[in-house]
């Protein structure tokens, strides 16, 4: 009778292993590696002797792009920087990973394949540490006018996720206030002219130097025009350079204007204009020869599509031409004599004082025409 019960007890422990159900009892915990070093995933198994054990790289994004490592103890794929091996003391598949690189990023599930449609499975993420990159959807330039709001944005990849802070060429102070500005967003209520210029995107994890992106923000504006001289004097028949500074974007059309008259070059106008840079410039009217008539007030000014300005110059008569211009000539009628400073000088001289002598007042006139 004992053999019998024996017998019957085997058979039922061998019935009872043999209807246990394969399990994952461990699987390797979330790895973060730098580009080259190795990593070491372990899949820990029960009860799975009789069905295929496989490592597999999954695509979060499309099940249909799942790559099959291994299978057993035998690759799958021809890669020397991969290999599998079978620890039977902890009934362990272990995939190794030489020289990582960024591309090996992702999740890696081991697989216990029971029967066509029933299947087990475990996942391990391995972090690839990589430097960050801006990516193609922050701003990259722009161009408002003055008042609108403006919201500049910056995203980079990499791993650990990159910090974003935000700063002007030359440390210039931030619409926002203070020389640097954290966070992906950079919102500015109502842009002013003064807040033009190049912004930096700088992203930064720890790995590597970083990136940094140059954000040109161009802003329009209406003319803004400024006279360094809002009267100047000049002796008749001398010329006399007005001048005004103007500031806009686009850049303006620039106007003289005397008596509701537009002034034009000509014999008596030469007016010229000098771009500083984009937004400024420099534009001035030489009055030739005065004549009196050509006193009085002067108008620049400047117009673009958001709006226009002017200043005025006032060009009055005095009797000791100024210089410059007037430096070096005098003009009568259609010639031209040369004349020093010094010389109109010593012409006044003698005249505002009649106590001199005539034979002395001649003697320093003589002198004078020779030395010059």
């Amino acid at each position: 009778m004992r053999p019998v019960i024996l017998a019957l007890t085997c058979v039922f422990l061998q019935t009872v292993v043999a209807q246990r159900t394969p399990t994952i009892s461990y699987i390797s915990q979330e790895q973060i590696k730098d580009i080259g070093e190795t990593v070491e995933l372990r899949c820990s198994i029960q009860y799975a002797e009789d069905y295929p054990v496989l490592w597999i790289k999954l695509n979060r994004n499309s099940v249909h792009e799942q790559v099959a490592l291994s299978t057993g103890t035998a690759l799958i794929i021809r890669d020397s920087r991969f290999a599998i091996r079978h620890d039977t003391a902890s009934a362990s598949y272990l995939l190794q990973i030489k020289d990582i690189q960024e591309t090996d990023a992702g999740f890696y599930q081991c697989r216990i394949q029971i029967s066509v449609n029933n299947l087990l499975n475990a996942e391990v993420e391995l972090q690839v540490r990589r430097p960050p990159i801006i990516s193609d959807n922050s701003t990259q330039s722009l161009v408002v006018s003055e008042g609108q709001p403006v919201m500049l944005e910056c995203y980079a990849s990499g791993f650990p996720p990159a910090r974003i802070s935000w700063r002007r060429e030359n440390n210039a102070i931030l619409p926002t206030g203070g020389s640097i500005y954290r966070g992906n967003t950079l919102k500015i209520s109502a842009i002013r002219k003064e807040d033009r210029g190049t912004y930096y995107c700088v992203a930064e994890n720890g790995v590597g130097r970083g990136a940094r992106r140059n954000i040109n923000v161009e802003v329009e504006f209406a003319p803004v025009i400024t006279a360094p001289r809002p009267r100047l004097g000049q002796a008749l028949q001398y010329d006399m350079d007005l001048e005004c500074h103007v500031e806009a974007y686009p850049p303006p059309a620039i106007t003289w204007v005397k008596d509701d008259v537009q002034l034009s070059n000509n014999q008596h106008y030469s007016i010229s204009h000098f771009a500083t840079a984009d937004e400024y410039t420099d534009t001035t009217i030489r009055v030739i020869t005065i004549e009196k008539r050509q006193y009085g007030v002067y108008v620049c000014r400047a117009a673009n599509k958001l709006g226009s300005a002017e200043t005025k110059v006032e060009l009055f008569e005095t009797i000791i031409p100024v210089c410059p211009p007037a430096c070096g000539q005098a003009h009568y009628g259609t010639g031209v004599i040369p004349i020093s400073n010094s010389l109109i000088i010593l012409v006044l001289l003698i005249i505002i004082r009649p106590s001199m002598g005539s034979s002395k007042q001649m003697r320093l006139f003589k002198m004078a025409l020779y030395n010059h």
